[in-house]
């Protein structure tokens, strides 16, 4: 069956889109969802095809659902439609704004909305599920041997000092926050006024320091810029939360880079994923390798 006749097809199958005139666009991105944006007389809606292994990824569908619903509720989502395991799809609201690029984070304007939303959804109703990097880099690590796909050149070197940033992150652990856990760009939605947080395929109550060094890798923002974000989160750049923030750049670099392993052997997409997961861990390495680290596991622990 063409591709359009499978997504007519399911679209069928969606109470809320049955029986009306649509327009369907396929939007971009999404490397684990197909994202179709639909058109009606009644409202605009965005249906989340889930595609990809899940299991493998370590991806929740059902704590999507949930704190995809929660992230709305905290003012700062997109609404839940319906939800829909058995077509294995999720249907919410189309959010109208700008997607974020990485340059937009050189606005500071657009900076503190970015910020400000972040804080909305820690402040928010507590997510279904924990997400903690440590665990799930384990987890990512052991698929990548146990099945014996590619992992990068030097990366088990770097065990003892992942080791070591785990052990002072831990020092001055606050309460954990329900996070988004995967702040590219794109999953910001500026309508000018205020920013939205769309996609909660990794989310998960989390320290808020890994949100905000999650987006720094993953926006490629500059020590300056960095700081700023610190400042506009927290109110001020304390020196503690900037080594905080880095450290878990880091630790999402390191991490996040065997996603990339796993994706670059058990995907089908024609996607680079090998290139993707490489950036990462070349990121990782330089930190680790650099005078800085060191400096940034003193700095984290003390009093500013």
């Amino acid at each position: 069956m063409p591709l359009a006749d499978e997504v007519a097809a399911l679209l069928d199958r969606i109470p809320v889109l049955q029986g009306r005139s649509r327009a369907v666009a396929e939007l971009p991105g999404g490397l684990t969802n197909q994202n179709l944006h639909v058109t009606t007389p009644e409202g605009d809606y965005v249906v989340r095809v889930f595609r990809g292994d899940a299991a493998l990824l370590g991806i929740d569908r059902d704590a999507e659902h949930d704190n995809t619903g929660a992230a709305a509720e905290a003012g700062v989502g997109a609404p839940v439609v319906s939800y829909h395991p058995d077509l294995g799809c999720l249907v919410i609201g189309f959010l109208t704004g700008t997607t974020l690029d990485n340059d937009s984070f050189s606005d500071p304007a657009v900076l503190a909305r970015a910020a400000d939303a972040c804080r909305r959804l820690h402040a928010g109703p507590r997510f279904t599920g924990d997400f903690d990097m440590f665990r799930r880099q384990a987890t990512y690590l052991a698929t990548v041997r146990e099945r014996g796909y590619r992992l990068f050149d030097g990366y088990a070197g770097f065990d003892d000092s992942f080791q070591r940033v785990r052990r002072a992150l831990a020092v001055r652990a606050t309460p954990t926050v329900p996070c988004n856990n995967d702040l590219l760009a794109g999953n910001f939605v500026d309508d000018g006024e205020r920013i939205w947080l769309i996609d909660y395929e990794y989310s998960g109550n989390n320290d808020a320091c890994f949100e905000l060094g999650n987006t720094a890798t993953e926006c490629d923002l500059d020590e300056d810029t960095v700081d700023a974000l610190v400042a506009a989160y927290f109110g001020e750049p304390l020196r503690h939360l900037r080594a905080r923030v880095r450290l878990q750049s880091l630790v999402s670099e390191y991490g996040w880079s065997l996603w990339g392993a796993i994706q670059a052997s058990a995907s089908s997409l024609d996607f680079d994923f090998d290139s993707w997961g490489q950036e990462r861990f070349d990121k990782a390495a330089a930190t680790f390798t650099s005078p800085r680290f060191e400096r940034l596991l003193e700095e984290v622990v003390r009093d500013d």
